[in-house]
């Protein structure tokens, strides 16, 4: 009985302990910046380590270290080589696994694509790991490699020739707070006022949905007034090219209105020295498009009429892992397996229904909802790009449609939460 009960009391100090993760027990107020290259095909993905950056402060969680919100189609662990304790953990969506997934291009053609991944500057030797996982969540590669932060080939920047930023939102408070900056791209040097307005009118819009609306003073927004020397953006199937500060473009994966940046390294190496761990990226252009990408970034166009709607869309993908709530009549790449529960909090395939928004759902709601427009908390069938087998909390949300003017209560629920995760 005493071995049970030291047993049991070594436990609950190890659970105290482990809850009690101190940040500066074993970070520095500083950023290690990674850059890695994600290559590969359907048959064999790779992970190479290209360079590794310190930049000036740390701008992410500070709390619940060693935890995510959402899983996502990857993560990023840290852990103390000399104890093997897990000290830090995020997560994450790429355009290479949406490129292997969803492109016929994938299975004859190998490709490597830039992957950038911010960590808080670790004061010991540390073991950093990729994991990708595949569509039924599942890991398909992964990479460890070890990091000595006294390295001296680690590049120090952002302590000088730092974009020019305006501070557009300041928080409640600085150290409980979400960064996020908006970046220019297709805006010359005199197209900068501009830009700015179009910064405001995207950070009013983003506000006017709850619950960003009531929870505003938990986040700090910054414009980087980042130059282009030609304005607007590369369309490939209009045979227009521009030279713009990120280089995006529509037509990615040769999807018309998929408009990307294959070019993260200059997009951080744009944001080094600037307050931020969130992007959104607005571009000079009246056509419609835009794509989100969890813990990546969001990009939209500005002067399309529906910009506004397709920009908050996009965000719900990038900051809170949500997933699309529409579907494709013909879905030429299934997304989501219909026997897995899909990692994202607004969908479900009803595998795994009670840790969604079964709580929300009234007893006197069918499951599976038929589909009707009074927007009661239900299970619709359609989403995820699938007709069938993949299901959406209500009959229209801001993730599913531009003329739904706001998010269904699951997904403000999930976006809330997220919000405290990383704030409290």
């Amino acid at each position: 009985m005493k071995r049970k009960l030291l047993f049991f009391g070594l436990l609950f100090l190890f659970v105290c302990n482990v809850a009690a993760q101190n940040f500066n027990d074993y970070f520095l107020d500083k950023t290690l910046r990674i850059d890695y290259s994600f290559s590969g095909d359907v048959n064999h993905q790779q992970i190479a380590v290209d360079e590794l950056f310190e930049e000036p402060h740390w701008y992410g969680k500070r709390n619940r270290l060693s935890e995510v919100p959402v899983k996502g189609d990857g993560q990023i662990q840290v852990r103390s080589h000399r104890t093997h304790q897990l000290i830090y953990l995020n997560s994450f969506s790429t355009l290479f696994q949406e490129w292997l997934n969803e492109t016929d291009e994938a299975k004859h053609t190998v490709k490597s694509f830039e992957n950038v991944f911010l960590v808080p500057m670790p004061k010991d030797t540390v073991d950093i790991t990729v994991v990708l996982y595949d569509n039924a969540q599942k890991p398909m590669v992964q990479l460890t490699h070890t990091v000595v932060p006294q390295d001296i080939l680690i590049h120090k920047i952002g302590q000088s020739f730092v974009t020019p930023h305006k501070q557009l939102l300041e928080p409640a408070d600085s150290n409980k707070c979400i960064h996020i900056a908006f970046v220019a791209e297709g805006y010359r040097d005199q197209e900068m006022p501009l830009f700015l307005s179009d910064a405001q009118a995207t950070m009013n819009a983003i506000f006017s949905h709850e619950p960003f609306k009531s929870m505003k003073d938990r986040f700090s927004i910054v414009a980087v007034e980042s130059p282009s020397l030609e304005s607007g953006t590369s369309e490939p199937g209009k045979g227009i090219w521009k030279n713009t500060a990120l280089h995006s473009h529509f037509d990615t994966f040769y999807s018309e209105r998929y408009l990307t940046t294959l070019n993260l390294k200059d997009m951080h190496n744009l944001l080094a020295g600037i307050p931020y761990e969130h992007i959104i990226v607005l571009v000079n252009s009246t056509r419609y498009g835009g794509g989100g990408i969890l813990n990546s970034y969001d990009l939209s166009t500005m002067h399309h009429a529906k910009s506004t709607p397709v920009v908050v869309h996009e965000f719900g993908h990038s900051f809170a892992g949500l997933a699309d709530e529409y579907a494709y009549e013909e879905e030429a790449f299934p997304r989501y397996p219909h026997d897995v529960e899909p990692w994202e909090p607004n969908i479900t395939t009803l595998v795994d229904f009670k840790s969604k928004w079964a709580d929300m759902v009234s007893p006197k709601t069918k499951i599976p909802t038929q589909g009707t427009k009074n927007n009661v908390v239900g299970c619709y069938e359609g989403a995820g790009y699938s007709v069938k087998g993949v299901y959406r909390p209500c009959y229209d949300c801001r993730m599913r449609t531009n003329e739904n003017p706001t998010f269904c209560p699951v997904c403000q629920r999930a976006i809330k939460r997220l919000i405290d995760f990383y704030t409290k």
